[in-house]
């Protein structure tokens, strides 16, 4: 497994475990005491170093290679999963995926981006950034679940949307505008859930929801720190005094009022233990279903734009005219 610099005494800690456990079973003898005794102090350090990261070290956790993605949880998670593909247009964009899935007897549609795990997947699934034909095949399916009457759940989980010339051709701004302005108006519960990366508008063009939750190391972000450091700084290596600034893990986000729950990950992070973040993850989703069952269409659609229209701050105040001031 990958480590961080910030994980190494976790990884020497675990080393000694192992250690012991190799000998104990060498030399025909009961250890379980001391094993218990490290095991503890093992979990206490992990808690320490995961309990003090950086705003950059989230976002290195949130790009671990074994973290769960998309097709992960729905595996874990989902009795079963109805894939559909294209978007009727132009092709399949393998970089999200999407379909009818049940979750603890509940039908809904389930939508969101795909990484790869080696270099091979990886190319195949554009690392988690989609093509306009991405965005408009969620869009398609996210109809179809608005004409079935079917909650949608999207997994959020990209560096951003593709920028190659390809895409900008196919329409990739059009795209993600369209989807944007169209979930605002869909008449069913939409459930949208940060589980690693939330870059930019890749990641809102699936992201606009009536609950919108992120995993305790992910990041959501209007750009990548190593992105706004090359803009702002002229220099990609200030990327953890960028990632400071713009404010992009998921307590930043609650305090904000941009997500409405954190939800919490296993011991070391979501790659450490995919079942357990699974596990989590769905108890989010029933949880916030059984909330937006009673609404209506219009009430869904009313407390959605509400939703979006108290993000940010800001303050109105009347141009005094240039006109001196009578005597």
């Amino acid at each position: 497994m990958i480590t961080f610099d910030f994980e190494k005494p976790l990884v020497e800690h675990e080393k000694k475990i192992a250690e012991l456990r190799a000998y104990a079973k060498e030399a025909h003898i009961d250890v379980s005491p001391e094993l218990a005794s490290l095991e503890r102090k093992r979990d206490q350090l992990c808690a320490e170093i995961y309990a003090n990261l950086t705003p950059y070290q989230k976002v290195l956790v949130a790009r671990h290679p074994n973290r769960p993605y998309t097709l992960d949880y729905v595996r874990l998670m989902c009795q079963d999963f109805l894939e559909l593909h294209g978007d009727r247009r132009f092709a399949d964009d393998l970089a999200m995926v999407g379909g009818f899935a049940t979750i603890a007897g509940r039908r809904i549609v389930l939508i969101g981006h795909q990484k790869g795990r080696d270099t091979k997947e990886n190319l195949k699934r554009n690392f988690g950034m989609a093509h306009p034909e991405g965005y408009r095949k969620a869009l398609r399916l996210m109809e179809l679940a608005d004409r079935c009457r079917l909650p949608i759940v999207t997994f959020i989980d990209t560096p951003g949307a593709y920028p190659g010339i390809g895409a900008e051709e196919r329409g990739q701004a059009e795209a993600i505008a369209v989807n944007l302005r169209e979930m605002i108006g869909l008449g069913v519960p939409i459930i949208c859930i940060v589980i690693g990366e939330g870059g930019s508008g890749g990641a809102l063009g699936i992201g606009v929801g009536n609950r919108v939750l992120i995993l305790e190391h992910a990041y959501y972000s209007v750009i990548s720190p190593e992105g706004c450091a090359a803009i702002l700084f002229h220099d990609s290596s200030r990327n953890q005094e960028a990632a400071n600034a713009l404010k992009l893990t998921a307590q930043d986000l609650l305090s904000f009022g941009i997500v409405e729950e954190i939800i919490p990950e296993p011991l070391g992070g979501a790659h450490r233990n995919h079942e357990q973040a699974a596990a989590l993850v769905k108890d989010a989703i029933l949880r916030h279903l059984d909330q937006l069952a009673s609404l209506s269409p219009d009430q869904l659609r009313e407390q959605r734009y509400q939703k979006y229209r108290a993000v940010g701050v800001f303050t109105e105040a009347q141009q005094l005219l240039a006109h001196p001031a009578p005597s």
